[in-house]
């Protein structure tokens, strides 16, 4: 049994490509469903988002799997395989294991440290569980994921700084006003790039917005969206004063907002500063502008620069990063190795418990007119002395199988020697069943008892 991972993602196909793909959340579990009659396919989960999707798997064979799990995409989405395979990348066991940790940590996203993949991860491992097509394995690898995001975040500056326009405007902001909580920004014009600037400042406390736009009606719609107010165009000037955020963008060919107006601003302000971010190109404010003391003026140079800075900073956190991911992969793996020896330490611990039972129930026939707490007392001891005998070679079976090269000879040396195979018998299902005496069965031993 091993993991497969099969995807796309921005990295490998373009939007065109990818959107072919895409499973709405809503036909997650009825896409898991179908998945899961594919045969060899024994745990799946989907995650599918706008820059990457993604099958799970935890598979009988890694390429009859990766083969299926083709196959479902192809019969899914009535795509021909071929038209896949140049974008189609392929994770088998240690790899997809890398692959999933590096997910998780944001290593692989277009934006290096964002933290929205993390939280798309938990969704689609949250609707595989309510649709119950994960199990041992699967729960392991994305809680273990999440949990090495976790230590990725706490031991690296990976996600510190920011790496976009808006996200950059937010960050300086605070630098100048500490707090932006009841904060008022004004939105002059309503191009793309403001108001993504917008939306980033309202979420990080600015409670007043006000949009000025040459087109009245789109200044009106925009502020609708923020639950602002709309300002005509001509009258910005005035409403300056109970500004302490301006965003500029208006597309115009020249200098909207100038030294002379600004000055009067602060004057009426009591020099209250003000922070001004021109995105603008050709820019719209006044270069002088930055002269006039109390104003902190900023143009789209001056934001991408931040972000350069911040995104090579990112960059040498990834290397640490990537380190935690390769300690944590050889962790998980370690796991995965000494469940080989599970089915062996079942069997066992089956025919002592049988052995165990069967001689208690002998001694106890022949110890006449003891009482049930003696009774109790010498099977106490029994299933102590079991315990005691078995907990050296369980040790040793479990630490063999986390071994590379040690595992496999060390079980058939131990099947061989307890003389397990000749006694049991093994269904295809997996489970253990062995020719027991009526009277006395053996009292069932499952995986949670040694895992």
């Amino acid at each position: 049994m091993g993991i497969v991972v099969v995807g796309l993602s921005h990295k490998s196909a373009p939007i065109e490509v990818r959107e072919k793909l895409y499973f709405p959340e809503e036909t997650l579990p009825a896409a898991l469903g179908k998945l899961m009659s594919y045969e060899g396919i024994r745990e799946s989960l989907i995650i599918s988002t706008c820059n990457r999707v993604e099958i799970y798997a935890s598979v009988q064979e890694s390429a009859k799997g990766v083969d299926r799990i083709k196959q479902f995409i192809t019969d899914y989405h009535n795509i021909p395989r071929e038209a896949l395979e140049g974008s189609l990348y392929v994770y088998p066991d240690a790899q997809g294991v890398r692959h999933t940790f590096r997910v998780a940590s944001s290593l692989d996203s277009l934006v290096l440290g964002e933290a929205q993949i993390l939280g798309q991860l938990k969704d689609a491992f949250d609707i595989a569980l309510k649709a119950k097509t994960t199990s041992t394995i699967l729960n392991k690898l994305i809680k273990k994921s999440i949990s090495v995001a976790k230590r990725v975040r706490t031991e690296t500056r990976l996600a510190e700084g920011a790496v976009s326009i808006s996200s950059a405007a937010v960050e300086l902001a605070k630098k100048i006003f500490g707090d932006l909580t009841g904060k008022t920004v004004m939105l002059l014009g309503a191009g793309e790039m403001a108001e993504l600037a917008a939306q980033h400042l309202l979420g990080n406390g600015v409670k007043n917005i006000m949009v000025a736009n040459r087109t009245f009606e789109r200044a009106e719609e925009l502020a609708k969206e923020f639950k602002g107010d709309a300002i005509r165009f001509e009258h910005f000037p005035d409403a300056l004063v109970m500004v302490d955020i301006l965003i500029c963008a208006t597309g115009a060919s020249r200098y909207v907002v100038k030294r002379d107006m600004v000055q009067k601003v602060i004057k009426d302000r009591r020099h209250k500063p003000i922070f001004m971010i021109d995105i603008s190109n050709p820019r719209n404010i006044d270069p002088e502008v930055d002269k006039v003391d109390n104003v902190y003026l900023y143009d789209i140079d001056d934001l991408q620069s931040k972000v350069d800075v911040n995104t090579e900073g990112r960059a040498k956190e990834a290397g640490r990063a990537e380190e935690i991911v390769t300690q944590e992969v050889e962790t998980y793996l370690l796991w995965e190795r000494g469940l080989d020896a599970v089915p062996t330490i079942v069997d066992l611990r089956e025919k002592v418990e049988d052995v165990r039972k069967r001689e208690l129930d002998r001694a106890l026939g022949s110890l006449n007119g003891i009482t049930d707490d003696q009774k109790r007392a010498v099977e106490i001891m029994s299933q102590a002395i079991v315990n005691k005998l078995l907990h050296a070679p369980l040790v040793v079976l479990k630490q063999a199988a986390a071994t590379p090269g040690e595992g496999d000879s060390t079980i058939a040396v131990a099947r061989r020697l307890f003389n397990l195979d000749k006694e049991l018998k093994r269904p295809e299902h997996g489970k253990v069943s062995e020719q027991k005496d009526e009277k006395t069965p053996a009292t069932p031993v499952t995986r949670k008892d040694v895992c």
